[in-house]
């Protein structure tokens, strides 16, 4: 079972970000990145979340990647989703249930023109906007509270306002 928690904001977090950010640079190819970045509602300061570290990477190429990655982030005890239906992205986990660790870290690999990379712009806007973010934080907490665990629902219940702000954000 892999319940949604959303916990208080935690100040550690950017340092999280930091000291994972550094492993994955050591066993990444310098030249294939684009940019690094931490992402997600642990990247919006003051805001709760699930407590697990986002990192979004944007390489030169995907099938690059997907052809040098899997090996590098498996040996940092990173689980590939191998079936993920969205051909623009790789998703990793760390700590992924039912293997008795909890998540703790996600990392997304995309293109800088990929959907994912352009999602950014919500983070952003959260940062720059703190009611928009207490209102998302709002909308989590009433949605983990419901008992689920399906975390595909979860995400497509937030998705209209996670529309919203991203039709604001890229004005």
């Amino acid at each position: 079972m892999d319940a949604i928690e959303i916990v208080d904001y935690d100040p550690r977090w950017p340092l999280l970000f930091e000291e994972e950010a550094k492993r994955l640079r050591a066993v990444l190819d310098p030249s294939q990145i684009i940019g690094l970045e931490h992402f997600g509602s642990t990247a919006i300061p003051g805001l709760a979340a699930k407590p697990i570290i986002d990192i979004l990477i944007a390489v030169r190429s995907l099938a690059v990647a997907q052809a040098t990655v899997i090996e590098a982030l498996q040996n940092l005890d990173y689980v590939f989703w191998a079936d993920n239906p969205k051909t623009d992205r790789m998703f990793f986990v760390r700590g992924m249930p039912p293997f008795g660790s909890k998540r703790s870290h996600h990392v997304h690999f995309t293109e800088p023109t990929g959907e994912m990379w352009h999602r950014l712009a919500f983070r952003d806007y959260l940062r720059a906007h703190p009611e928009e973010g207490e209102a998302y934080e709002r909308l989590k907490r009433r949605l983990a509270a419901e008992p689920r665990t399906d975390r595909e629902a979860y995400t497509e219940a937030k998705s209209a306002f996670v529309e919203g702000v991203m039709r604001r954000a890229t004005k």
